[in-house]
């Protein structure tokens, strides 16, 4: 219970909270722009009810991750202190072109797209909705950036004391992992958005209730998702090229390649292992010959560098790294299988009333947040004992002054009010999804409301005269 194990757990921690609901909001902002587009399209009440039923889900959502943010800044002076100082002059100024360039744009509309609807015009309305989904591309591009570097760096000096000074700013930002690590992260971002609103129609579907609403953004769902969950695999393939090449230690432990192999035998793609870190080699192993190097080279004979090429001080802990890409990659897989079985279904007519597909929609919904959350331990892990790949090891970092009762108390005290601001967060979204998508009432040019709202999920009901009951 060292000040820096306990530093790495806090910082873990709250990141894997915070990366949460960011990559939610990308993903729903800009599913928000493309409804309101088809509601100004269309004129269709319908895409104007979905519309403000996701807008509340994404305002809470939007909310907590600011919350969660917050924090984040925190513990890089509390916890990093060295970092900040040592690599400051190149991780600050990307971080508030963030903040002015991205997070400014967001809040101001985010206003307009939560109170303006009756006090703007339809254009400007949509307007502000666009902004705030290009406002998340930005922040992502600029937090992915600063990242990036920190996984491979480059356009910097180090000058006589040990700091980090920018020299190429084009370099920093454009470092040689940050286009596929983009890539890669927003792909994410828009699939884990895509499975939730595709697990929420069908569980509307299979409870027999906003039928009209919820078979139109399934169908969204599957023909957005045969579009980016392969693209998402090949914007893998790359990362992974690129990581062979600039991380090959980090490749390594992501394939528990601890040896090298024969010439010309390739290296063979391991399915499942148990890595042991200490004899250096895999128990229970199961692998295919060669496909490995196949797969990681596009080389029928190629090779990837083993872990002990290097020092076991140099090495990341392999079994973490292991694991969680074999747990990213295998949902992958099966938003694959999902989607070509859905694509299917609704070639014939069937999509809503194949039960299996449906409750496969529902089991999925969460399946994006947690290749999320894998990816990041395989990137983040993958880099060590490095915090800046290379030349500043995570021990290093660390405040030098900081004390583990701190860090603990530290701890204990956002453990709590997370379980307290997250959890109220998430009961509330739940409760958002069991009212369902709300019939809105028209504009008035008066400003009042022609019609009350009611729920959708009565669109044929008669009222008697007595109780009033459909």
């Amino acid at each position: 219970m060292t000040p820096l194990f306990l530093s790495r757990v806090q910082f873990a921690f709250v990141i894997s909270f915070h990366i949460l609901f960011p990559a939610f909001t990308i993903g729903l902002a800009h599913w928000l722009a493309f409804v309101e587009w088809r509601w100004l399209r269309t004129r269709d009440e319908l895409w104007r009810d979905v519309y403000f039923f996701w807008l509340k889900i994404f305002a809470v959502s939007f909310g907590m991750g600011v919350v969660s943010g917050i924090v984040m800044s925190f513990q890089f002076g509390t916890n990093w202190a060295v970092l900040s100082e040592r690599a400051g002059n190149i991780l600050g100024p990307l971080l508030s072109y963030e903040v002015l360039t991205a997070f400014f744009l967001e809040a101001t509309f985010l206003g307009v797209m939560l109170f303006g609807w009756k006090r703007v015009s339809d254009r400007i309305h949509f307007f502000a909705t666009c902004m705030v989904a290009l406002g998340t591309l930005i922040s992502t591009f600029w937090i992915i950036s600063a990242n990036s570097w920190m996984q491979t760096p480059q356009g910097y000096v180090i000058d006589a004391a040990g700091y980090f000074q920018p020299a190429d700013w084009w370099a920093i930002v454009f470092n040689p992992s940050f286009p596929y690590r983009l890539a890669h992260m927003v792909l994410a971002a828009f699939i884990t958005t895509c499975f939730v609103i595709g697990g929420v129609s069908a569980w509307y579907l299979r409870r027999g209730v906003h039928r009209e609403a919820a078979l139109r953004t399934l169908k969204h769902a599957v023909a957005f998702a045969a579009i980016a969950v392969p693209l998402q695999i090949l914007a893998g393939d790359l990362h992974g090229l690129n990581v062979g090449e600039h991380q090959p230690v980090k490749l390594a432990a992501i394939e528990a390649h601890w040896h090298d192999e024969a010439p010309g035998a390739g290296t063979p793609l391991v399915l499942f292992a148990w890595p042991d870190e200490d004899a250096e080699r895999n128990d229970y192993e199961v692998a295919i010959p060669r496909l490995g190097g196949l797969i990681l080279k596009h080389e029928w004979d190629g090779r990837i560098q083993p872990l002990t090429a290097v020092p076991a001080a140099e090495r990341p802990p392999v079994a973490p790294v292991f694991f969680a890409f074999r747990v990213m990659v295998g949902l992958g897989v099966l938003m694959l299988l999902l989607t070509i079985a859905s694509l299917w279904a609704w070639r014939r007519g069937t999509l809503e009333r194949a039960r299996w597909l449906l409750d496969g929609w529902r089991w999925m919904s969460a399946s994006g947040f947690v290749a999320l959350l894998a990816g990041w331990y395989v990137v983040e892990i993958g880099r060590q004992p490095y915090v800046v790949y290379g030349l500043l090891r995570t021990s290093e970092a660390v405040s030098p002054n900081i004390v583990a009762a701190a860090v603990m108390t530290s701890l204990i005290v956002y453990a709590c009010a997370y379980a307290v601001i997250f959890g109220a967060g998430i009961w509330y979204i739940r409760k958002l999804m069991l009212v369902g998508p709300v019939r809105q009432p028209p504009k008035d040019t008066q400003g009042g409301e022609k019609t009350p709202a009611r729920p959708m999920s009565l669109p044929d009901e008669t009222v008697d005269g007595a109780g009033g009951q459909p």
